[in-house]
Order: structure tokens, then C-alpha cells, then sequence
């Protein structure tokens, strides 16, 4: 596609903002290239947290160069501020300015897209709780992003995602339901006939009922079709739906008159996260959730120079001097310092320096294990409200 810039063209500063070539030019010729400490923080008091992710490929583009740089663990739940207000840098880097600093722009592109999709999972995911959330937001993105969105999205909460591709990401099998189209083409129940028989054993059997009739009419027909139908999909137009919680409930009801307890009820269709308790409440049992993840809004991450040649120097509106990142292990507070250790203001107990070296003298011993990282997203949004 002509569009998408190659790994290639990033590393050779293609999709670098031109200043920073400028400056290189400047530093050159000045004779200027000093050792610094930089850090990416999100000043922004917005958002009640932020789920950091994308560190696969900032490490991919600080490989071979020679600095350290340091993160908060891939998957780490944390407030844009710590409990005295810091912001709290997400990532650290040292070196050689002009060893690392013309890739600034697609350092930050690269963690703050990431980032925004895999929290806007996280907010999803804790309305959601245990039931399935999943990912159906690629058809609305650049095809060439459906790995980043649906490795972002499944790292930040959704139970699975629809794209082959993204799927092959997470090392997972892609799922989905049917399409209106097939539905169309071939009409309802022979649709939902057809469907059964075809699609191999052992895929989860959901049929979509909201292609002409009222829902729940077209529930029983699926469920008396599929047997072992596993849910039936809503995804009725806003145009025609009233109020869709109310519909679920109709849904469920003649469902379970019918002794169909066992079909669950999907729903999806512009669905918003204030959207989630009604219609758990009304009897979901499933959430597909598209544009709201991935598009979500980039995390608005800024890298800055913190220090100079061992001195503590940086711009107006931000924090001067290399820093640490500790958490508190009883009250989960997080608290921002230039010291080596740190115990919790809150409750008087040891805090822990969170952060972990992902490249080493541009060596990387970043790690990668997604289902770990979903897993510690998971366990740190018990913290959060």
C-alpha cells in the first residue's frame, strides 16, 4: 500500500518532524552532542489512568543504539500523576542526544497510539468484568493497523478480536459471528443452517437476528435452528432501536421461556462505555465493541530532556533530574523521586522502583509475553475505580 511507511523508512527518520533534522544539522556543525536523560510523561489530569503498552516496538527502534532505557512494565495500570501531583514518567532514556534524538516523533507515535487503544480496552474491560469483550474495530482503521490494534486492544482487556491477522498477533484464534451479507444472500434460517453445518466444530455458534424482523422472534427461530447455539447477536441500527436494553430483556425472556437458558445474548453496534452497565443489567452477555477502541484517542505523551551532562536542566512546565517510578505493594500509590528508595506517604510501607531496563547499551532485554502483560493489566484494574 503506498500510504504506510516501512520499518525501514522510520529508522531512517522519514517520519520524523523536520526540526529535528534541523537541530541535528546545528548540534553537528556546533561540534555540540552532550549525554542527556529524557522522559516521556502524560501531564494531562483527564484521564483516570492510563494502561501503557507499545514497548515492543520502542524497543525495535532503540536496538544497535547506544543508550539505556528504562520502563514502567509493559501493561502497567497508573495514573498520568503520582499522589503528589508528579507526572509520572512512563519510559526513560540516556545517551547521546544525537544518538537517539531525531527518532522522538515515532518514539512517542509509537507508545502513545498503543497506549490510547490498550487503555480504552482497560475502561471497556472493567465495566465488562467477566464477560467477553471483544474486538471488531479493524474495519474502521487502515487495514495496515489491524495487528497494532487488536495487539493493543487484547493487551488491554478485550477477551479476543476479530481480525486473522491481529489473532495471529496474540497467538490467538479469531473470532467472530456472520455477516449481515451472508444473511442477505442467502436468507435467515438458511443462513444460520448453512452457517452450522460449514463452519468447523468447535467454533463458537452465534447467530446474528437482527437482519430484518423483531429480535426476539428471530432468537427462538436461530436457537431452534442451531442446536448447541452457543448466543444470538444484536446489533440492531440506532435508528430502529428504542431502547436496547429493553430489547434484551424481551430477548432473554422469551428465551429462557422457551428453554433456551443456555443461548447467551451479544451485543454490538456503536456501543459506548457508559452504555455497559444498562445492558449488562438488562441481560448481555457479550459485548463487541469496534470504533470506541480503536480509535480511541492517542495518549498524549511529550518526551523531555531531564538532564544534561549529569546536571539536572529541562523547559518550563516540566520536572528536571533522572528519576524513579515506585508503587506502593499495600495501597498501590505511586510516587514519583530521584531517590534510590522511597517508602509509601500513605501507610509507612516499602515502596518498589517499578521501572525495569528494556534496552542496555542498546542491547534489548525487553521480553515480550502478552498474555502475562493482559494478565498484570487485569489483576492492577481491581485498583482502580
Amino acid at each position: 500500500m503506498k500510504n504506510i511507511a516501512s520499518s525501514e523508512e522510520i529508522l531512517n527518520l522519514k517520519t520524523t518532524d523536520v526540526y529535528f533534522l534541523r537541530a541535528r544539522e546545528v548540534l553537528k556543525k556546533a561540534g555540540i552532542n552532550p549525554r542527556v536523560v529524557m522522559e516521556v510523561t502524560c501531564s494531562s489530569r483527564d484521564l483516570p489512568w492510563i494502561t501503557l503498552s507499545g514497548l515492543d516496538d520502542l524497543t525495535d527502534l532503540m536496538k544497535g543504539k547506544s543508550v539505556d532505557v528504562h520502563a514502567l512494565p509493559e501493561g502497567t495500570v497508573f495514573p498520568p500523576r503520582d499522589i503528589r501531583g508528579i507526572p509520572i514518567p512512563a519510559v526513560k532514556v540516556a545517551g547521546k542526544y544525537l544518538e537517539f534524538g531525531m527518532l522522538e516523533t515515532p518514539i512517542l507515535g509509537s507508545i502513545s497510539q498503543a497506549s490510547g487503544i490498550a487503555t480504552k480496552a482497560s475502561y471497556f474491560k472493567k465495566r465488562v468484568g467477566d464477560l467477553p469483550l471483544l474486538s471488531f474495530g479493524v474495519r474502521r482503521m487502515h487495514p495496515a493497523l489491524a495487528p497494532l490494534i487488536d495487539r493493543n486492544a487484547f493487551l488491554g482487556g478485550c477477551d479476543n478480536v476479530s481480525s486473522i491477522i491481529g489473532a495471529e498477533r496474540i497467538g490467538k484464534k479469531a473470532e467472530g459471528t456472520m455477516p449481515h451479507s451472508l444473511l442477505l444472500l442467502v436468507g435467515e434460517e438458511e443462513g444460520w443452517r448453512m452457517y452450522d453445518e460449514v463452519i468447523e466444530k468447535g467454533a463458537t455458534r452465534i447467530a446474528l437476528v437482527d437482519t430484518y424482523g423483531d429480535e426476539k422472534e428471530s432468537s427462538l427461530r436461530a436457537a431452534r435452528t442451531i442446536k448447541g447455539l452457543n448466543g444470538v447477536r444484536l446489533d440492531t441500527p440506532s435508528s430502529r432501536r428504542g431502547n436496547f436494553a429493553d430489547i434484551i430483556r424481551e430477548v432473554r425472556w422469551e428465551l429462557d421461556r422457551n428453554g433456551k437458558n443456555n443461548v447467551g445474548i451479544i451485543v454490538s453496534g456503536g456501543i459506548k462505555e457508559e452504555d455497559i452497565g444498562p445492558l449488562k443489567d438488562a441481560g448481555a452477555s457479550g459485548f463487541g465493541v469496534g470504533t470506541s477502541i480503536s480509535s480511541a484517542a492517542a495518549v498524549d505523551f511529550a518526551m523531555d530532556i531531564v538532564n544534561i551532562d549529569g546536571k539536572d536542566k529541562t523547559k518550563k512546565g516540566k520536572y528536571s533530574g533522572e528519576k524513579n517510578v515506585f508503587r506502593c505493594g499495600r495501597c498501590h500509590s505511586f510516587l514519583v523521586s530521584v531517590n534510590q528508595s522511597e517508602m509509601c506517604p500513605k501507610d509507612g510501607s516499602p515502596m518498589v522502583n517499578i521501572y525495569q531496563k528494556i534496552i542496555d547499551n542498546g542491547n534489548s532485554v525487553y521480553e515480550e509475553n502478552l498474555e502475562a502483560s493482559r494478565n498484570y493489566v487485569l489483576e492492577q484494574l481491581r485498583w482502580f475505580e
